[in-house]
């Protein structure tokens, strides 16, 4: 599969999915995105200043630009640091493709030579950095890395928007995916869906607000512990709508349609306002405030 760089405005390129109709990068930036989102909440630098290794869980791994921002950001703090990454990706067609578009030259060496090993050999091995591409279905890779109770300091969660996979958005994942993390670790991701959020709540963790970058929307920070920005109240409400009902995926093997389809059920079910209740109170709320001011 072919995939043209479609350029981002801090002058870093993404490509676009036609089969998910989305970017994989906010057109804000692309290496921007890899930045805010994930290396700094995660505060990999502050890792690589007392830790002598660094796990990283890379999930849904793409054109390798979240594992490139956390490899540059602690190896400028600790050039002897022991990198080890473990990337989930569908099929090799996306990082492959950055690679063969020099995507990922403009960082400094030898991240590029890495990431181009990961993603044709499926493996890349220097004497500070360790790193496996897992190909396929990441509800069943996951489960290879639980069953050998390898743990991350650091994961990134980065799949397309949940209506979009909501198959790597569910309680059955997501509590998978916090099997993978330490205990003084922190999982990252760039969605505030109240879905995904009561997901990471049934999976045991806390969470908390992280910025957003080229829009008002925040990402979300979690943890088994440790201090979190607290949430809005206009955050907090939402989690008390039919949009907090999360994905569902019992057997981690369902479509995405049926996965949909069991949640529209559950929400049909439900006593919870309506989200189109809250965003109208809310919408309102913002705009008396905004004539106050």
């Amino acid at each position: 599969m072919n995939f043209t760089p479609q350029s981002t405005k801090d002058g870093s390129f993404t490509f676009f999915s036609e089969e998910f109709n989305e970017a994989f990068h906010s057109i804000y930036g692309a290496k921007q995105e890899a930045e805010v989102k994930f290396v700094i909440p995660t505060k990999i630098r502050q890792l690589a200043k007392t830790q002598a290794k660094i796990s990283i869980l890379d999930i849904c791994y793409g054109l390798g630009y979240n594992s490139a921002a956390a490899m540059t950001a602690i190896w400028q703090i600790n050039p002897q640091c022991q990198i080890e990454l473990m990337a989930l990706e569908i099929n090799a067609d996306v990082p492959q493709s950055a690679v063969t578009n020099h995507l990922l030259d403009t960082w400094q060496a030898p991240i590029p030579h890495l990431l181009d090993q990961l993603a044709n050999q499926q493996q890349a091995i220097q004497d500070n950095f360790y790193g496996e591409l897992l190909l396929g279905d990441a509800r069943q890779t996951i489960q290879q890395l639980v069953k050998q109770k390898w743990q991350a300091d650091a994961i990134f969660l980065d799949p397309f928007s949940p209506p979009k996979c909501p198959q790597l958005w569910t309680v059955e994942f997501l509590a998978l995916v916090a099997q993978c993390l330490v205990p003084t670790g922190k999982l990252a991701t760039y969605s505030c869906a109240a879905a995904v959020r009561t997901a990471l709540t049934k999976a045991g963790l806390n969470y908390g607000s992280t910025p957003g970058m080229g829009r008002k929307a925040p990402g979300t920070l979690a943890g088994w512990s440790g201090n979190f920005v607290s949430i809005s109240q206009q955050e907090q409400e939402h989690l008390q709508t039919r949009a907090a009902i999360p994905y569902r995926d019992p057997e981690l093997k369902a479509t995405a349609v049926e996965i949909k389809i069991l949640r529209e059920q559950s929400q049909a079910k439900s006593n919870l306002e309506s989200t189109s209740k809250w965003k109208k109170r809310w919408q309102k709320k913002l705009a008396n405030s905004e004539l106050e001011a």
